[in-house]
């Protein structure tokens, strides 16, 4: 029998995405995210890059705004269109403050950019928090491809670091920081049914 993990680790790593108001650079894995959220860009999915997140912590992986930004800039991506989000230290910090944003700018559509490994926390953290606000938000997963699972970059290999991950996810859905499996599950059927609607 298929688990409720299995569901949702289907479900994120699946998503298909749509043209959005902007692409959500989640701080960490040192320069390992940047380059898809420029790529998505290019791409035309979203006008705007947000780089969430102001820790600076090296053996994380949590390198500051100010070395990413120069990255993005010599990909092309001009520097009114990436904003920072600077206010957020941690993950469900970063759900807070970007819902909030996407609110105030009556943005409708965000694109979520993390590592494969962190990517389901994440979703699952912003989607606690797009619930709890009643937002109305869509939320797409883009995680990195084609990382190596077990090259450690000074912060661990992913397949540790995946492992570890899990283990956030159980300790922080009982403490009521992360959506469900079957919020998980409704709230996609509720996305498909908006993108078909729209078709």
């Amino acid at each position: 029998m298929i688990t409720d993990r299995e569901k949702i680790l289907a479900i994120v790593d699946n998503d298909c995405l749509t043209p959005s108001d902007a692409i959500i650079l989640l701080e960490g894995d040192g320069f390992f995210r940047y380059q898809e959220a420029v790529s998505l860009y290019k791409k035309g999915v979203a006008p705007k890059i947000v780089f969430s997140g102001n820790i600076v912590d090296r053996a994380y992986g949590s390198y500051p705004f100010s070395e990413v930004l120069p990255l993005m800039l010599k990909e092309g991506v001009p520097a009114c269109d990436i904003i920072h989000e600077d206010r957020s230290l941690n993950t469900r910090e970063q759900a807070v403050e970007v819902v909030r944003m996407a609110m105030e700018r009556g943005w409708k559509r965000l694109v979520l950019v993390a590592s494969p490994e962190h990517q389901y926390r994440a979703y699952l953290t912003f989607l606690r928090e797009v619930l709890d606000t009643k937002s109305g938000l869509i939320l797409y997963n883009a995680p990195v491809r084609h990382l190596d699972w077990f090259v450690d970059a000074g912060w661990g290999t992913r397949l540790d670091r995946l492992e570890a991950e899990i283990l956030r996810i159980e300790k922080y859905t009982a403490m009521g920081h992360l959506a469900h499996a079957q919020e998980v599950i409704d709230y996609q059927r509720w996305k498909e049914q908006q993108l078909t609607e729209k078709a």
